[in-house]
């Protein structure tokens, strides 16, 4: 068992149309060749990666998802969490835009460009030993007013209104978090994998707010299931002239990326928002609150807390493994530079200060069976 800190890389986005034509100033000053950010006049925040507004999508890529796109299929659980104020960047970051298939290649999300880099992967890893097999699935969940919806299945979001969910987070004996009920369905080219990343988007919970147009409502995670299995021929490798018990070994390891698009942060006096929406902007923030009570629980040394508060909300039920557990975790903090969201863009960077103190503990990563094939 390996212990690993949560990485954090934060990403600041241009000012957009509506900032510029009220003529807003930019709170927010990057330093050059440091991954370091100041706001205001007296406050800075250290992170892994600092990425200022012109900064491609490519590098982001490059920097924060490629890795852990190879640990995944090393064996490793993966996580990588977009966090930020609604409007932040967060969607356009991971790719999981509304319309995604009209989207130029240059403007193209980590999303999908992981799912590339996985297959090249896998395919290079193939030809180099046949006995080498590999299955990849998908799904994709929702968490809207705290009810999971499985984005994938057209009658979970029915079901649900009726008050009948197969949907369940169980913890086993060994504290491994399983989302029962979740249909998982198997791809097998980068193209369908992305129609299913397609198919799920359209069915996100999204409305407009004063704060963003087409704001998303709800939590959501998208996962990419790997299975391997790799042949060892054991009459090659014996080290004696005694026959081996069996002429070969098959090792199996499965592993998981998990893309999670947080829903954005809001205060309800900016966005306006009444009725529906302000019951969706109350569930939101309630959920990231418990998210941040388990992050502060987790980062605070000092506190020797014993128990982390998972249960409070289902979404820190679901990343249970990604922070504090299985998983080697990225979040990608995503800021508005506008002195008029000074305040969301401050809170932003201290919670995701406070993340860069959680400690994992990554298991898998099967050596052995790797260097096979590797």
């Amino acid at each position: 068992m390996t212990s690993t800190s949560v990485r954090v890389a934060l990403r600041v986005r241009p000012l957009n149309k509506k900032e510029t034509q009220q003529n807003c100033n930019k709170s927010l000053t990057t330093i050059s060749d440091a991954p370091q950010i100041l706001i205001g006049n007296d406050k800075s925040f250290t992170f892994d990666h600092v990425f200022p507004s012109d900064t491609e999508q490519e590098e982001v890529f490059q920097e924060c998802a490629s890795p852990l796109v190879e640990k995944l299929v090393k064996g490793y659980n993966v996580t990588m969490l977009a966090y930020g104020q609604t409007g932040s960047g967060k969607t356009y970051s991971m790719g999981t835009a509304l319309d995604g298939s009209n989207i130029l290649p240059e403007h193209q999300g980590i999303i999908q460009r992981a799912i590339r880099k996985l297959f090249a992967d896998l395919h290079e890893r193939k030809e180099k030993n046949p006995s080498y097999q590999f299955e990849v699935y998908v799904s994709f969940l929702e968490l809207y007013n705290e009810v999971l919806i499985d984005l994938l299945n057209p009658l979970s979001r029915e079901n649900n209104k009726k008050g009948k969910s197969d949907l369940m987070i169980r913890e086993d004996t060994n504290g491994q978090i399983h989302w029962a009920g979740v249909r998982e369905v198997q791809v097998s080219d980068p193209d369908e994998l992305l129609g299913q990343l397609q198919k799920g988007s359209l069915c996100r919970t999204v409305a407009s707010t004063d704060m963003n147009i087409v704001s998303s409502r709800s939590h959501a995670i998208f996962s990419v299931i790997l299975k391997q299995t790799g042949i060892e021929n054991l009459e090659e490798n014996k080290e004696n002239d005694d026959p081996p018990a069996q002429k070969s070994l098959t090792s199996k390891v499965t592993s998981k990326f998990h893309f999670v698009d947080l829903a954005g942060s809001e205060r309800l006096k900016r966005t306006n928002s009444i009725g529906d929406r302000a019951k969706e902007g109350i569930a939101i923030n309630g959920s990231l609150l418990a998210l941040g009570n388990v992050i502060s629980a987790l980062g605070d040394e000092s506190r020797n807390v014993t128990h982390i508060p998972y249960r409070d909300s289902k979404l820190t039920r679901l990343l249970q493994d990604s922070l504090g557990g299985n998983s080697q975790t990225l979040m990608l903090a995503c800021v508005s530079p506008a002195d008029s969201n000074f305040m969301e863009t401050l809170n932003t960077l201290k919670y995701a200060n406070r993340a860069r103190n959680i400690k994992n503990k990554l298991k898998g990563g099967n050596s052995k069976f790797t260097s096979w094939w590797l």
